[in-house]
C-alpha cells in the first residue's frame, strides 16, 4: 500500500493516488458507477477500503484541489471558425462534471500566456489551448501544469502534451496545387492578420509554386489588419491593378475569399473565366456564393470533439493510444476554381 503524505483524515487525492487513476475518475466511481468501468470500480473500491476513506459531504465535488473545470483558450470569440470547435466541446462535455472556463486571447500570444497563468492557478482538471506557437514561459507552466493539455487546431512534431488538428502548411500546399492543376499560372495570395497558422500557409503555397518555378512574390499580398470580407475585396482590387495578369488567388481564409469575389464582380473580373478564387476553411458561405467558391474543407467540429474525448480517456485512466490525431484536411473544389464553368 502507498503511503499518503501527511496526517489527518484520507481524502479522494490519496484514494486515487492509491489506485492509480485521477481524482475526477474516483469522484465519478463514488457518485455514479455506472460511468466507471467495471476494473477501475474494482481498484478504486480496494483503495477506499485500504485507505478507510469515508467521504465528505461537505467537501466540493471533487475533493482533491482540483476544480471541476476544463480551461479553454481560443483566439477569437466571434470567428466561425472557433465557434464550431466550441460548439463541439460544450457538446461533449454535456452530462458530465465538469464545465467550460473560456478564455480570448486576441490572437496575441502574450495574452495567451496571461490566461495561461490565470487558469492553472485556478487547478483546472484539464486545459485545451489553441495553437502550437505557445510562448516558452506558457509552455512551461502547460508541462508542469499536472493535467492533461490538449492543443488544438494544428499538429506539430512537438505536443505539450496532446494535440488534434491538421497541417496548415500542407492545406496551402494542396490550394496552390490545386490552381496550378487547373491552369493558372498567375497565382496570387491575399492574407490577414499573419498569425503564425496564417503564416504556414503561406509558406505551404510558396513550397507548391516555387517546385513548379511558378512562385512570384510580387502577387503576395499581405496585412496584420484582422480579417474581413470587405478587407479581401479591397486587396483583391489593389492586386489586380497593380497585375492585371494575375488569374487566381488563394486567400488564406473564406471572408477574404468572399470579398474577393465581390471585388472581382465590382471590377467587372469574370470569376472563375478571368480569376479563380480559393478559400480556407469551408464555410458554409462557400457553398452558397455565386458562383460557389473552391475552399480546404477542415473539421472545427471534429477537433472540439476529440479534444474533449481525449481528455476523458486520460481522467478515466485509460490514456488515448495516439498522442497526436492529425484529422486532414478536404479540398473543396467549386465553380470558382473551374475554367469550364459558364454562368447561367
Amino acid at each position: 500500500m502507498r503511503k499518503r503524505k501527511g496526517a489527518g483524515r484520507p481524502t479522494i487525492a490519496d484514494v486515487a493516488a492509491q489506485a492509480g487513476v485521477s481524482s475526477i475518475t474516483v469522484s465519478r466511481a463514488l457518485r455514479d458507477p455506472q460511468k466507471v468501468s467495471e476494473r477501475l470500480r474494482g481498484r478504486i473500491d480496494k483503495a477506499v477500503r485500504a485507505l478507510n476513506y469515508i467521504p465528505d459531504t461537505h467537501a466540493s465535488a471533487l475533493a482533491s484541489s482540483r476544480s471541476n473545470v476544463v480551461g479553454v483558450l481560443v483566439p477569437s470569440l466571434t470567428n466561425n471558425v472557433f465557434a464550431d470547435t466550441l460548439r463541439a466541446i460544450y457538446d461533449a462535455l454535456d452530462g458530465s462534471p465538469l464545465q467550460v472556463q473560456l478564455g480570448n486571447s486576441r490572437y496575441s500570444a502574450a495574452e495567451q500566456e496571461r490566461l495561461v497563468g490565470i487558469f492553472l492557478s485556478q487547478r483546472p482538471t484539464a486545459m485545451i489551448v489553441s495553437g502550437i506557437d505557445q510562448t516558452p514561459a506558457a509552455r512551461k507552466m502547460l508541462e508542469e501544469a499536472n493535467c492533461p493539455v490538449v492543443q488544438i487546431m494544428e499538429t506539430g512534431p512537438d505536443p505539450i502534451d496532446m494535440m488534434v488538428g491538421f497541417s496548415h502548411f500542407a492545406g496551402g500546399r494542396a490550394a496552390a496545387q490545386h490552381l496550378i492543376d487547373q491552369g493558372y499560372r498567375h497565382i496570387g495570395f491575399l492574407g490577414a492578420r499573419m498569425d503564425p497558422r496564417t503564416t504556414r500557409r503561406l509558406a505551404g503555397f510558396r513550397r507548391a509554386l516555387d517546385d513548379a518555378g511558378m512562385f512570384d512574390p510580387d502577387l503576395v499580398r499581405t496585412t496584420t489588419t484582422s480579417s474581413s470580407v470587405t478587407l479581401g475585396s479591397v486587396l483583391l482590387r489593389e492586386l489586380a491593378r497593380h497585375r492585371p495578369d494575375l488569374d487566381a488567388v488563394f486567400c488564406n481564409n473564406d471572408d477574404l475569399a468572399l470579398g474577393a469575389l465581390f471585388g472581382a464582380q465590382k471590377a467587372g473580373i469574370s470569376v472563375p473565366g478571368q480569376l479563380g478564387i480559393a478559400g480556407f476553411n469551408d464555410l458554409e458561405m462557400m457553398e452558397a456564393a455565386c458562383p460557389a467558391l473552391t475552399s480546404i474543407r477542415t473539421d472545427r467540429y471534429g477537433i472540439g470533439r476529440h479534444a474533449v474525448n481525449m481528455i476523458h480517456a486520460v481522467l478515466d485512466g485509460t490514456p488515448p493510444p495516439r498522442k497526436i490525431i492529425d484529422l486532414g484536411f478536404e479540398l473543396q473544389a467549386r465553380q470558382s476554381t473551374d475554367r469550364t464553368y459558364r454562368a447561367v
